[in-house]
């Protein structure tokens, strides 16, 4: 029988998951785990680029966990983990970073956006890298968020992980996972680490918009259905989502705000509705305000179970901590045993 694949997948402790979570990742993750080896995280060394409050993160840590099994993760099939459980990872972390350049993380994209954030600095300014390592200001880039993605490069080589799904935002993150292997490899002239490539489930990805009218569901863009929003808060999030004014000519093109809503109904309602609201669209006799009661019981049919799982597990510590304590185990077998390899290769050998 031939080995399963193995796939690997974190997330920040930043907050609760919410509908694009659950529909870009989430709900596929629980689908793949009888027919690969899955390793699932939660990243909180990861979470420290920002210095979150100390207590906030490990809350953020046990609620994200108690979202991951209350949507379906089953922690006998699934390697379920919390980053810092893995002390070997820390270790990795700094034994690659010898093999990783300043300059190739400073020209990443990602860092050179939370750089230029934090330290105020205008989008379209000149020499962006120059005026990060220049600031004058009070305000500091930790060495973390320049790190980040040797940390993340560690997270899926320790696993010897085949498959990993990341988002467009996180693919150069992967291809630098990629050339950070191949050079490992090659300067110790090893074949230790695969190459992992980016997993896309075998489809094209799901793209969950938010409520804002604009964009992808997020955290940080406060237009977020979360799985833990109770009936009526949910309900009002929807009603207030931002729409248009409505029709005006059969057959004109939808704007993109209530695209967004026709999107999030397709993921949650039946065709038949669907069909329903976009032909109401296209004779312009559509009333928004119905589109959006519809949507929010459909979304509700699929969030409340989820949400009532979500509070009971986090009022079960013990049943937290035992899914916790059989992941961290399997995790750390695997990459003791990647750590070893990858001492002895860099001549790091007991007498």
């Amino acid at each position: 029988m031939a080995e399963k694949e193995i796939v690997l997948s974190g997330i920040r402790a930043t907050g609760n998951l919410h509908l694009g979570n659950y529909y870009g990742a989430l709900s596929k993750f629980v689908r793949m785990q009888d027919d690969y080896d899955c390793l699932y995280f939660v990243a909180d060394l990861h979470a420290l680029t920002t210095n979150p409050d100390p207590d906030k993160l490990h809350e953020n840590v046990r609620n994200i966990v108690a979202e991951y099994l209350a949507a379906g993760l089953d922690p006998e099939k699934s390697t379920l983990f919390v980053q810092s459980d893995v002390p070997e990872i820390s270790e990795m972390y700094l034994l690659l970073n010898m093999h990783v350049g300043i300059g190739e993380l400073m020209r990443t994209a990602s860092f050179k956006d939370k750089a230029r954030k934090q330290l105020g600095i205008k989008s379209d300014s000149e020499n962006i890298e120059s005026q990060i390592i220049g600031s004058d200001s009070n305000k500091r880039v930790n060495a973390g968020l320049l790190t980040y993605p040797t940390l993340m490069a560690v997270d899926i080589l320790i696993q010897k992980a085949n498959k990993v799904p990341v988002g467009k935002d996180q693919e150069q993150h992967l291809e630098l996972t990629r050339r950070f292997a191949r050079r490992f490899n090659s300067f110790y002239g090893v074949d230790l680490f695969p190459e992992p490539e980016n997993f896309n489930f075998g489809g094209n990805a799901v793209k969950v918009p938010g409520l804002d009218g604009s964009g992808k569901m997020g955290k940080s863009e406060g237009n977020c259905i979360y799985l833990i929003d109770d009936e009526k808060t949910l309900r009002k999030k929807v009603m207030r989502a931002v729409t248009d004014e409505g029709p005006k000519t059969p057959g004109q093109p939808v704007s993109q705000p209530v695209e967004n809503l026709f999107t999030l109904l397709e993921l949650t309602s039946t065709p038949e509705i669907v069909k329903h609201y976009r032909d109401a669209y296209a004779d312009c006799s559509i009333r928004y305000g119905d589109l959006k009661k519809q949507l929010a019981e459909d979304i509700l049919k699929v969030t409340l179970p989820i949400r009532e799982r979500i509070l009971d597990l986090q009022g079960d510590d013990a049943a937290i901590s035992k899914a916790l304590r059989i992941g961290a185990e399997k995790a750390r077998e695997r990459a003791s045993k990647t750590l070893a390899e990858v001492r002895h290769t860099m001549g790091i050998r007991k007498f």
